[in-house]
């Protein structure tokens, strides 16, 4: 993913000017402190995707490790389990 680095004192000086670009162009911005990066800005937009597919992965990787675990139902048991929710 693309990122700016910004300045911790431009962000202080143009925030207004630094969350329209943010909105525009969709690329987070690093904000740096003595060179390095501190934090990151994101658009509304851009955070809502990036928990989304956050949410996803962690379901993802909860559903790998019930698998490890041995936590598994047939198929058959799972239609049946299926046919109920959507009776």
């Amino acid at each position: 993913m693309r990122t700016v680095m910004k300045p911790v004192t431009e962000i202080k000086r143009y925030a207004t000017e630094v969350m329209a670009e943010l909105r525009e162009t969709h690329v987070p911005a690093a904000i740096t402190e003595h060179g390095e990066v501190g934090a990151y800005l994101v658009d509304p937009e851009t955070f809502e995707a990036m928990a989304q597919r956050l949410e996803v992965l962690e379901g993802i990787a909860m559903g790998e490790m019930d698998v490890a675990a041995g936590r598994t139902i047939s198929h058959a048991d799972a239609k049946k389990r299926m046919a109920l929710w959507f009776a």
